[in-house]
């Protein structure tokens, strides 16, 4: 076994790296979906994304949505999930790199007019270079 000073770098504990996958990529194949401006409207100073459960969820709306539905648009939508976390992001230091929050948002089910409560997390974290992001995700969502 090896001294505690052998053990330098993550390389000797846990071997080379096997998979790297990176924010930029995640964002790049749609994994990731970037809030763009409209985060920094809401108050973010550091990039924001969605995962695309969240996305599909709280964010697409489309021209058919609004004829079997109420009207609404997804930049609408994308704002109410934006102002949600960034109300949670005000909260206590002492929450961690995680804040829970919840919004009231349409469902896409092509009968629905009333809002429905549902939950997300927000996570800050470290970006490809090591910078702060922050990623809006489901409860279940790592």
């Amino acid at each position: 076994m090896k001294d505690s000073q052998s053990l330098s770098s993550l390389n000797d504990i846990f071997g080379p790296v096997i998979v790297r996958y990176t924010r930029a990529q995640a964002l790049l194949e749609g994994v990731l979906v970037d809030a763009g401006a409209l985060a920094s409207e809401a108050g973010f100073q550091w990039p924001v994304a969605l995962t695309r459960a969240v996305w599909e969820d709280c964010v697409v709306w489309r021209d058919a949505d609004d004829q079997r539905q109420v009207h609404q648009d997804a930049t609408g939508r994308l704002w109410d999930v934006l102002f949600m976390a960034a109300l949670a992001a005000r909260g206590s230091a002492r929450a961690g790199n995680q804040r829970c929050f919840s919004l009231c948002r349409i469902p896409r089910d092509g009968v629905s007019t009333t809002p429905v409560e549902v939950a997300l997390k927000l996570m800050v974290g470290p970006g490809d270079a090591g910078e702060p992001v922050i990623t809006i995700l489901q409860p279940h969502e790592e």
